[in-house]
């Protein structure tokens, strides 16, 4: 655990005036005033996706190895198996440019006006000849209602004990700074909103995703009111060794790491890391580029593997009596969405979720 001062210091929220305090305040206000706080019906469940998540542009997409359609087609198989029903998915709203400014700093939305710095950061080159306004409508906005479902989750995880947005998991981005297929800090935004509206302290972040999760290191390196669990590869991007420092609990997974033994490794990280933290809120990145055969993540965990993961992290919440948000972050094979449906399908056999309907009358 972090022995700083737990003052917040994402250089986020920035105001004309120099002072911290002045900057807290509009901080505070901006959280206070945003929409993306809003009362869901009971008769829902606390999964959380819109149509809006997918990414599809004249095919351009498909330039970058990331499925940008996962997000829907996990929703359609946990549908079509009878897990879920449409009509009990909560849609959330997209993140203004005054939610976005309670981490960014306003010079970091304003570059990404600039279709070839998108282009950086979503690792699609051709997307810097876009128009903006395309590239805003069509890779943007699809990230800001990511964005607006992971910051709505705390809430719904606080409510309900747990939730999943069925996006978000952003975990290369800053403040100030994108990369890595991510444009907004979704999880700096949702802990930051959780402090002030849910008068949470205390939050866990559990990043299994296969990459290091240098962005939000990076905003909460000095802060003793997050632990950070991350369990990733080091032989892959983002090389970030100063993000490392920041990390409170590391668990580094060579390439080719098999099903047992990454599974044995997260045990043992789970143990200690409730040992060491006793969190209100615990943020789960459950990438799915841990798959064997995901080329940018180098693991060898089986599908079975990636359900008794998820499942071990709920356990771990649900033992504690510990809000749990999910998020499912990276994967870059086509059966990352089958696998996920799966994995919560598995949840709620289990008894650790609940996404059937409520009896009649409820």
């Amino acid at each position: 655990m972090s022995t700083s001062s737990s003052t917040n210091v994402i250089p986020g929220a920035s105001s004309s005036s120099s002072s911290s305090v002045d900057v807290e305040t509009l901080r505070r206000n901006r959280i206070l005033s945003s929409k993306l706080y809003f009362d869901v019906p009971l008769t829902m469940a606390p999964l959380i996706y819109s149509s809006s998540y997918d990414i599809a542009f004249f095919g351009i997409e498909k330039l970058h190895p990331f499925d940008s359609s996962k997000w829907g087609r996990i929703c359609q198989f946990l549908i079509k198996n009878g897990v879920l029903e449409r009509s009990r998915i909560v849609e959330p709203l997209e993140a203004s440019n005054d939610d976005l400014l309670v981490v960014h700093t306003e010079s970091y939305l304003s570059s990404l006006k600039s279709s070839y710095k998108v282009a950086i950061i979503i690792e699609v080159p051709p997307v810097a000849l876009l128009p903006n306004c395309l590239v805003q409508q069509k890779v943007l906005y699809p990230f800001r209602k990511q964005v607006g479902g992971t910051i709505l989750a705390a809430k719904l995880a606080k409510e309900w004990g747990w939730a999943i947005n069925v996006g978000g998991g952003f975990h290369h981005c800053c403040a100030d700074k994108g990369g890595g297929f991510c444009v907004y800090a979704d999880i700096s935004l949702c802990i930051i909103f959780a402090f002030t509206r849910l008068n949470i302290s205390r939050v866990m972040i559990i990043d299994l995703d296969a990459h290091q999760g240098n962005g939000h290191e990076m905003d909460f390196g000095n802060d003793s009111r997050v632990y950070i669990l991350d369990m990733y590869n080091p032989d892959i991007y983002p090389f970030d060794f100063k993000a490392r420092t920041y990390i409170d609990q590391s668990v580094q997974v060579q390439s080719g790491t098999p099903t047992q033994v990454y599974l044995e490794q997260l045990d043992k990280a789970l143990e200690v890391a409730g040992n060491n933290f006793n969190p209100e809120l615990v943020l789960y990145n459950a990438g799915t580029d841990i798959l064997d055969g995901d080329s940018l993540g180098q693991l060898k965990v089986s599908p079975d593997g990636v359900a008794s993961r998820d499942e071990k992290v709920f356990r771990f919440a649900k033992e504690k009596n510990i809000p749990l948000v999910m998020l499912t972050s990276g994967g870059y094979m086509k059966s990352s969405a089958k696998v996920i449906a799966d994995s919560l399908t598995n949840l709620s056999i289990k008894g650790l979720i609940d996404l059937a309907a409520p009896p009649l009358g409820t």
